[in-house]
């Protein structure tokens, strides 16, 4: 039997990668098996996160005993093909007709090897520009009014440093590091550049992947600018900083029905520094075409997290960029405002190993944010860390404030039903849509899976019958009062994209509508939709993790499966646990959490490499 009859047999393709490979097969019938299953496996590849497939280990991406080619000779099989392009170099552009790519033992679809190149040549090119050479010792009174000297290293102040003189930045931390804070203090300090050297004030935009992520940034950007005109920072510089955030869609401008955006190469974004927030949740294609867009001369900011789960669509870009550092790092002297020579070192923080990318990186540590009610960082740091023992005796002890461990529980609509329905009921009794809103987001059920007795679709199914069984709330078209709503594809139209939150409700005259908060009022308005006219959405009562990332609840009710599942990572329970802000409650056994812990939520890359790594991420 052939390893693609073998793969078909077992389930383990799509339609659409068993289609490729019969196409391929009927144009040309002499095609080897080998390139046959390498084309339906590089597409399974792309709709697992993956940015091409390892021919050196295809159990990552199907976990059975197939007759696997050995490594060498399928990469000869591959590579003697016509539908295969093997470039001499990782710059050079593939073949248009050769709808596959074979480059350092990863087998591409060639869209998502060029997603690949592009983004590679592009964050090369904005983080090898050089920037104005300002004299940076006028600028040090305000860094020290920002970053007072507290005797310890303070990251956040050497990634302020890190911003004047590198044009590409990554801030990373976990949750209530102060990643905001800090962009606000950079961002400050960027303006008072600008101004001291007699240049326009930089034009500055606020993206995230999702509409929530990004007005959370601009949310904290405000209070942020507030809070340091209270510290006596000039309200001038103060006043430059945004105060809207944007998707990375909107802020790229969408076309209807076309992959392609308004902003590209060739029409960049007209601005001067782009900060983008959540960026491990950027996929591939989106990241590729953003930093296209990125003008000669800016600056690109990411912030993420890098133990937080990756993107749901291919590539894994944080932590590509991050891998490419970790070949050779230099690390700049701790900033010592008191000193003159605070801006001096114009060393990258990390570059990559031949030069060929360079660009500043700073991990923040310590936690800033942390509410009294909830002690999460001694649980975080144990699940980032893989230790199933730490996490099951934190959980068991019952010494951290605001987490509860409900061991073996499988049903929360069983055990805590009345708390859970009190919550959702509220949602329908509350005076207004922005009142509605906000109380959205003191509680949601997030779950690992989304299909399967614990998985979001059949918890929503379930809550809705209890909400709507006893006919006081009657149904519209499967809308109903008080219905939670969570987009899921974008509309330009209606300025609406996939992550958005909503919720339906009656006016006074009777009539349904879905009421979705207004970002272009600063967060304080909402917006009417007739619900028939929504693009794609479902109930958003249980959410997938996946789904959650970029925003964050007081309380969150955290439901592991009760069978294992590949999902199941240590990145998907601590992006899960790290939604909370007041509560957490976590529904599972010890063993799903031991299995969970074990496994990490990798992609297959080829980033790192093309940035100076010497091997593809695995």
């Amino acid at each position: 039997m052939s390893l693609l009859q073998a793969l078909h047999q077992a389930g383990a393709l799509r339609s659409l990668d068993h289609a490729l490979a019969q196409s391929l097969r009927r144009l040309d019938p002499a095609t080897p098996d080998a390139v046959l299953a390498g084309a339906a496996l590089a597409s399974l590849a792309v709709a697992q996160g993956h940015a091409g497939f390892a021919l050196a280990t295809p159990r990552m991406h199907v976990d059975a005993p197939l007759p696997w080619p050995e490594p060498v000779a399928w990469s000869a099989a591959l590579r003697a093909s016509p539908w295969v392009d093997t470039p001499a170099t990782a710059a050079d552009a593939s073949r248009a007709q050769a709808p596959l790519v074979l480059e350092n033992g990863l087998l591409y679809l060639r869209r998502y090897r060029e997603y690949e190149r592009r983004l590679a040549l592009g964050l090369q090119r904005i983080a090898g520009r050089a920037l104005p050479a300002d004299a940076p010792d006028e600028l040090a009174p305000l860094f020290a009014s920002l970053f007072p000297p507290t005797g310890a290293e303070d990251h956040q102040a050497r990634a302020a440093e890190a911003a004047l003189h590198h044009p590409l930045l990554l801030v990373t931390g976990g949750p209530g590091t102060g990643k905001t804070r800090t962009i606000a203090r950079l961002l400050v300090l960027l303006v008072a550049q600008a101004a001291t050297a007699g240049r326009t004030p930089p034009r500055i935009a606020l993206a995230a992947p999702t509409g929530r992520a990004a007005e959370r940034m601009a949310e904290s950007l405000r209070l942020a600018s507030t809070t340091l005109q209270g510290d006596g920072i000039d309200p001038a510089l103060c006043a430059m900083l945004p105060t809207t955030g944007s998707t990375l869609h909107r802020l790229l401008g969408t076309i209807p029905e076309s992959p392609a955006f308004r902003h590209d190469a060739a029409n960049p974004l007209p601005l001067d520094i782009v900060v983008v927030d959540e960026a491990s949740m950027v996929d591939l294609p989106l990241m590729a075409k953003l930093v296209d867009a990125v003008p000669d001369g800016a600056r690109l900011v990411l912030l993420g997290d890098p133990d937080q789960l990756p993107s749901v669509e291919a590539g894994d870009v944080l932590s590509g960029v991050l891998r490419a550092a970790e070949g050779a790092r230099a690390t700049a002297p701790s900033p010592t405002p008191a000193t003159g020579d605070l801006f001096a070192d114009a060393t990258p923080i990390i570059a990559g190993k031949h030069g060929a990318f360079a660009a500043a990186h700073v991990h923040l540590e310590r936690a800033y944010r942390q509410a009294s009610a909830l002690d999460l960082a001694p649980l975080a740091r144990a699940i980032r860390e893989g230790d199933a023992a730490g996490t099951l005796a934190l959980l068991r002890g019952g010494t951290l404030a605001g987490i509860h461990f409900h061991e073996d529980q499988v049903d929360p609509l069983q055990q805590h039903r009345s708390r859970l329905l009190a919550h959702w009921n509220a949602l329908a009794e509350a005076k207004d849509p922005v009142a509605a809103l906000a109380l959205a987001g003191r509680l949601r059920l997030l779950t690992a899976l989304r299909e399967g007795p614990q998985g979001a679709r059949t918890l929503n199914a379930r809550i809705e019958a209890l909400l709507t069984g006893g006919g006081t709330r009657a149904r519209v078209g499967g809308h109903f009062h008080g219905r939670l709503l969570l987009i899921t594809e974008n509309s330009i139209r209606h300025r609406l994209f996939n992550g958005d939150i909503g919720i339906c409700l009656r006016d006074g005259q009777g009539a349904l509508a879905a009421w979705f908060p207004d970002g272009e009022a600063g967060g304080t308005g909402a917006r009417a939709f007739h619900p028939a006219a929504l693009p794609a959405h479902e109930s958003a009562f249980a959410m997938t993790v996946h789904k959650a990332q970029g925003s964050e609840f007081d309380e969150v009710w955290l439901q592991l499966p009760e069978h294992d599942n590949r999902v199941l990572s240590r990145e998907l329970v601590y992006t899960g646990i790290t939604r909370a802000r007041r509560a957490l409650h976590l529904g599972g056994s010890a063993a799903r959490i031991e299995e969970a812990l074990g496994r990490h939520a990798s992609r297959v890359s080829g980033l790192a490499w093309r940035l100076g790594v010497a091997a593809p991420e695995a």
